[in-house]
């Protein structure tokens, strides 16, 4: 069997309550090794509760969740895990340097002190206490003590949220490289075009449900919609009357139209502008299928 296809841990038909609130009904999630599970949703969707009962911050009403075919709270569990979660209790008071080796310690088989800090890119940070630094700094720290352990499952909770461009780039390096070593990373964002970058599968979550669950390529598949881009001479305003356009954007000479009939528009174009050019159709991407499908299952 190809160990990349391995299922390390699972929410089988998993259901939680708080209070009069179904946060997750029978909801069931795979994390294979080796591979990027991205899990979406709107605010309140579910996502946080998933993830907190595969790290064991949280019992299921009905279902399990297993890592490793262990209880995910269990000891053998939590030393094969990292998170790099939305709030942390690290220790103000410690420099960044006793951070690393205090988390590393709580590992049995920990990565080397310098290894983890060129993978997070914290070297500037090693003297500095952890309560003087600033928010994105303070996360390149948490994704610095999420992966000292060496973890085989690592979970980022909006990893990339108050992050500069070069560090974004630096945890996304990473990233790839620990997937491309075995590790699997789940991963929840709201930032949709991360998600379409890095991820291997994708599992959309709405009022507590998977509504939909496959490929970055699958899930953009469910939605006929297209993107038109050329350079025409035509009006935008009459473009949007057309029955099958949904909107139309200019910029310069430059046409965008959202359609869920390509051929039909294209036909169109071409029939009423000779001088067309640069005419591109793209397939929705996974922003545009995330908001189709959340608006049905809504």
């Amino acid at each position: 069997m190809d160990p990349t296809m391995e299922t390390i841990a699972t929410l089988d038909s998993v259901s939680k309550r708080y209070g009069a609130v179904l946060a997750l009904d029978r909801v069931s999630i795979q994390v294979r090794r080796g591979e990027v599970l991205a899990v979406l949703g709107p605010n309140g969707a579910g996502k946080t509760t998933a993830i907190s009962l595969l790290l064991g911050l949280l019992q299921p009403d009905t279902g399990s969740a297993q890592v490793f075919g262990e209880a995910p709270q269990s000891l053998a569990a939590r030393r094969s895990i990292g998170a790099m979660l939305q709030t942390s209790g690290v220790p103000d008071s410690l420099c960044v340097g006793e951070l690393i080796r205090l988390f590393r310690g709580y590992y049995p088989r920990p990565r080397s002190v310098a290894d983890t800090v060129a993978l997070a890119g914290v070297s500037d940070l090693l003297p500095r206490r952890y309560g003087t630094l600033s928010g994105g700094q303070q996360r390149r720290v948490q994704f610095a003590l999420a992966i000292c352990g060496n973890p085989q499952i690592l979970f980022l909770d909006e990893p990339t949220t108050g992050l500069d461009v070069e560090a974004r780039t630096t945890l996304w390096k990473t990233m790839r490289r620990l997937v491309a070593d075995g590790c699997a990373v789940v991963l929840t964002t709201h930032y949709l075009e991360e998600a379409e970058a890095l991820a291997d599968r994708v599992d959309v979550l709405a009022k507590g449900r998977i509504v939909a669950a496959g490929s970055v390529q699958q899930i953009r598949a469910r939605v006929a919609q297209r993107r038109i881009r050329c350079i025409s001479k035509l009006a935008s305003e009459a473009i949007s009357r057309w029955p099958e356009v949904r909107s139309v954007a200019r910029d310069g000479e430059r046409i965008e139209i959202v359609t869920d009939s390509a051929e039909t528009v294209v036909r169109q174009l071409l029939f009423e502008d000779c001088d067309l050019s640069e005419l591109e159709v793209q397939r929705a991407g996974l922003a545009e299928a995330f908001v189709e499908i959340t608006r049905e299952a809504a």
